[in-house]
């Protein structure tokens, strides 16, 4: 004789990560945390912005690809490969990624985000001093809105891993720094001042998906009070808006020593908050 049994309740599966990464950056900056959050269980995105594909030399190498890339045009590549997944996917971005996460969002896309030191949304009008250094680099002359700036690897020290030393942070400039496009920066730096700016985001927006910011006491490309800014701009949305502040963490958070736990807080709260 036999028995029916019932059948198990199917085990749910875990949402998809897309990891955005910033500029100066290609998406080998996520190395730790797609391998972490696979280890999880986690199928894990993490593209890179439209023509910076390939390896950090080949990207070096063929700045004609995305010299005129704006931030319009890099919302809407992640926002064609969100479209694409089976369901709403947790959305990550650190710097301009996290820039394009809020504009993701505002799109109705994503079950839930996390912004870590995000470029400024428009609304946002500090500047401080250290943050303006970094975006001199490009801001400086108005004829490098449409070409690539690199770093070099003193800046490179001052606005990604001024925690460490020069001699420190030479090899992770070498290994991960890219050319970026101009365009991107002064989209932002002057969104203030421009109508219908790409970096708007609707402060009504009550629906969209929850968003954790994360704010870093020793960035210098994107100071903690700018994070905060933004923060205070997309919790008055009425939507779930938390802020995490590391006190002791630069711009090169994504690395810096200790980067596990800020993986694991982003991740535990994302998965915890994420719209089904």
């Amino acid at each position: 004789m036999t028995t029916d049994t019932p059948d198990a309740a199917p085990v749910a599966q875990k949402p998809t990560i897309v990891l955005i990464h910033g500029l100066w950056l290609t998406p080998l900056s996520w190395e730790g945390w797609k391998q972490r959050f696979e280890s999880k269980g986690h199928a894990v995105l993490a593209p890179a912005w439209p023509g910076l594909e390939g390896t950090v030399e080949e990207v070096r190498q063929n700045t004609s690809r995305y010299e005129r890339l704006g931030i319009k045009e890099i919302t809407d590549h992640y926002d064609g490969i969100i479209r694409g997944l089976g369901a709403p996917p947790i959305i990550m971005g650190h710097s301009f990624g996290g820039l394009i996460t809020q504009l993701l969002l505002d799109r109705g896309l994503g079950a839930s985000a996390v912004a870590i030191s995000p470029a400024q949304i428009k609304g946002v009008y500090i500047l401080p001093l250290a943050q303006a250094k970094v975006a001199s680099v490009a801001l400086k002359n108005p004829a490098n809105r449409h070409t690539t700036q690199m770093l070099t690897p003193e800046e490179f020290h001052y606005g990604f891993t001024n925690t460490l030393t020069l001699e420190e942070s030479k090899p992770i400039y070498d290994r991960l720094a890219v050319p970026g496009p101009g365009r991107t920066l002064f989209q932002a730096a002057f969104a203030n001042f421009t109508p219908h700016a790409v970096t708007t985001v609707n402060r009504h927006n009550s629906s969209r998906a929850p968003l954790l910011f994360l704010a870093n006491g020793k960035d210098h490309t994107v100071p903690a009070v700018s994070t905060r800014a933004a923060y205070n701009i997309q919790q008055k949305t009425g939507a779930l808006t938390e802020l995490k502040e590391y006190p002791n963490r630069s711009h090169y958070t994504f690395s810096q020593d200790g980067w596990e736990e800020v993986a694991d807080y982003s991740l535990d709260w994302a998965v915890r908050n994420a719209r089904t």
